[in-house]
């Protein structure tokens, strides 16, 4: 095993990747621990979902925020606690070992997710001036 030091550039770039995905599917578990109506079949699940979450983030999220931009801003942003929704929404209908009864546990889950995953990367995750050395890549 080699020092962490010693993978290069790419290999931090791969371990900040992995780093994420890890705290972003612990924030998912502890989401569906906290809040009634989201269930996770496993961990495994949670990654998973982690993963497609991440892909609908990039794909149809920027999509809905466009679409949406004028209740948004009547809201003054509020509104994209309902587009977190839907992209939990369409995630738990993709993905067999995770559901989310309703709206109502979506929107809680959605509010909770961001709440916990603020709070795992701001405590353990990879610093901002980490993250965008790995970045440059």
């Amino acid at each position: 095993v080699r020092p962490v030091s010693s993978l290069g550039s790419k290999g931090l770039f791969v371990l900040h990747l992995l780093a994420i995905w890890l705290l972003s599917a612990a924030a998912i578990q502890i989401t569906a621990t906290i809040t009634p109506g989201f269930t996770l079949k496993s961990f495994g699940s949670a990654m998973l979902a982690s993963l497609v979450i991440g892909l609908l983030n990039m794909t149809i999220r920027p999509l809905l925020l466009i679409l949406t931009l004028p209740i948004n801003i009547l809201t003054l942003g509020l509104f994209t606690i309902v587009i977190n929704a839907i992209v939990l929404r369409l995630t738990a209908g993709l993905l067999k070992g995770f559901d989310i009864n309703s709206w109502l546990p979506a929107i809680l889950g959605a509010i909770v997710l961001a709440l916990v995953q603020a709070f795992l990367f701001w405590v353990l995750g990879p610093t901002p001036a980490e993250l965008q050395q790995g970045a440059t890549i």
